[in-house]
């Protein structure tokens, strides 16, 4: 794999798209996990160098911006979402100066940059932390998380009966024998947002990237951050479904918005300056919120607020025209009176990869652990990618899924790293199965992604999905993915606006009309006949024509222009 640095050279056009204003209300967003993406020296991880060489790949797919998952110092107990120094680059990835020279060679392409923060818990070997059990009970560092006694009569229960995202309880006991809270693992203490240090921490974090150059942030778990007054039990409360689907007092409490208020003043201020290529430098918010219905997911992105908030309603939809429909309905109406954009998604770095989604029954959720039919899942995966494309709004990508790779459902224990899985309750515990290196050559060793093998084994499959394999090979997913790109900007800006017009369409078909361009995807199991709406942009599988009809086979989503 080459090492040198991307040629800065930007492409005009897409240059032109990353510096209009608004640009983040139909932006394509790559994201990047770091680890799992390209290895620059050997060492079988993934690292900021290696993303940096792999920029002109994602230039010529046609995102618009790159989102990394975390870069960060950290001991990686949750690959590195258990963050010890939000201003340093952990040594696995390479240095602040990577970190540098990675968002000026984005930019000089015409890519913006977006990373990820951490605010709801740091690491257990974050400073802060270190020193709060160092100095015991009655340490004012204490303060800044959640210590609490201990119930029973020598404290040795638990302080209330909250569980673990990643399972069993969220709290742990230190030796002196008060508790700490932890919604995820044990190495990732929460913070208490109640302290004004915390606070001050996070805006002056914000601000050092935002120095760096970055062009926004990714919020984990920003529906987290704020708890309940007393931490109250949840009681008879269905602790399975801790991501978010019931009110919980940990999940979704109004007082987060008051803290992202305070975010939004801080990228205004930075918002006005221009960029390298001379127009608007807007830098935007998104937010992982895991709320109860998508009316509550609007919250989160008011005017003063953050910009966008992935549509997990959307994600976890079955591939079913009535049941799309009503989340893309509900969306759009949710969305349009905070004057914010829906923000689709379908694969991320937690969840089964939508080609083996679609491959099983429905009704499995976001984890699955049987890989199913997977020609029926890509067919399926790539209808529905045309049709999230084709929606008002911005989409995410989730890296490989432009090569319609599967999840890796067969790794053997003993490589597993998610820490959901050896804790044993909650989640699954399979998301490594989403995380498994992508392959860009069809030999060698771990299929280009370095020189020195990938963390997680790749199957032998992956030759065969890889970049080199894929890439000018008519009908591929990744020239799919390329053409539907280039089309969506470049043609006819479908990205554009906050509603669509619905046409009459067969049982199983959604159709719907956005400007010149009309889509129809067909998620029936049978092959169906629609008129001819005119010249065909672009279709996930093969289509005929013939006397003003089209028809459409089963899983196809087929979009055509009328002017």
């Amino acid at each position: 794999m080459s090492q040198h640095s991307a040629d800065p050279a930007p492409n005009t056009a897409l240059a032109t798209v990353a510096t209009h204003r608004d640009w983040w209300r139909d932006a394509v967003i790559y994201q990047v996990y770091p680890r799992s993406f390209a290895d620059s020296n050997g060492d079988g991880m993934g690292d900021l160098e290696g993303v940096r060489s792999r920029l002109p790949y994602l230039r010529d797919l046609g995102v618009d911006a790159v989102w990394l998952s975390p870069f960060y110092a950290s001991p990686q107990a949750d690959a590195g979402y258990d963050v010890a120094d939000y201003r340093a680059v952990d040594p696995m990835f390479g240095n602040l100066l990577d970190a540098d020279a990675l968002i000026r060679d984005a930019h000089g392409l015409g890519l913006r940059i977006i990373v990820d923060l951490v605010p709801n818990h740091s690491s257990d070997q974050h400073e802060w932390f270190k020193r709060a059990l160092a100095e015991g009970p009655g340490s004012p560092l204490r303060d800044r998380y959640h210590f609490r006694p201990g119930k029973g009569e020598n404290g040795e229960l638990p302080p209330n009966d909250w569980e673990s995202i990643f399972g069993g309880p969220a709290w742990t006991r230190v030796p002196d024998g008060e508790w700490y809270l932890h919604l995820f693992a044990p190495e990732q203490p929460d913070f208490n947002w109640e302290h004004p240090a915390v606070g001050d921490e996070f805006r002056s974090i914000l601000r050092f990237w935002l120095d760096m150059g970055v062009d926004g942030f990714r919020v984990d778990v920003a529906h987290g951050l704020v708890k309940a007054a007393g931490l109250p039990d949840l009681g008879t409360h269905d602790q399975l479904k801790l991501l978010g689907n019931d009110v919980m007092p940990f999940f979704d409490q109004d007082g987060v918005h008051d803290i992202y208020r305070q975010w939004r003043t801080i990228l205004d201020e930075y918002s006005p300056e221009l960029s390298e290529q001379g127009g608007p430098h807007e830098r935007i918010f998104v937010a992982e919120a895991w709320t109860p219905t998508v009316e509550r997911t609007a919250n989160y992105v008011r005017p003063d607020e953050l910009h966008q908030a992935f549509n997990f309603q959307y994600l976890a939809t079955d591939w079913d025209a009535g049941q799309l429909r009503a989340v893309i309905d509900r969306t759009l109406d949710a969305m349009r009176p905070v004057g914010a954009p829906a923000t689709w998604v379908l694969s991320n770095h937690d969840v089964t990869r939508h080609a083996t989604r679609f491959a099983n029954e429905p009704g499995l959720g976001t984890q699955i652990r049987t890989a199913g039919d997977r020609e029926l899942g890509l067919r399926r995966a790539r209808a529905a990618t045309l049709l999230m494309l084709a929606l008002p709004g911005s989409a995410y990508v989730y890296q490989g899924e432009e090569l319609g790779l599967p999840d890796v459902v067969d790794l053997p224990d003993e490589v597993r790293q998610d820490p959901a899985y050896f804790r044993g309750e909650g989640q699954d515990g399979f998301r490594d199965g989403c995380r498994v290196p992508i392959p860009w050559t069809r030999t060698g060793p771990s299929y280009g992604f370095g020189s020195g093998g990938s963390w997680l084994p790749q199957p032998a499959s992956w030759g065969d999905l890889s970049v080199e394999a894929q890439q000018g090979v008519p009908g591929s997913t990744l020239e799919l993915y390329r053409t539907a790109l280039s089309v969506r900007r470049e043609q006819h800006g479908l990205g554009a606006g906050d509603s669509v017009e619905w046409l009459r369409a067969p049982g199983g078909v959604l159709a719907f009309r956005r400007g010149h361009v009309v889509c129809v995807a067909n998620t029936g199991g049978e092959a169906v006949v629609v008129p001819s709406y005119g010249r065909v942009l672009v279709a996930s599988g093969e289509v005929t024509e013939a006397d003003g009809e089209t028809k459409v086979p089963a899983d196809t989503t087929v979009w055509w222009t009328t002017g």
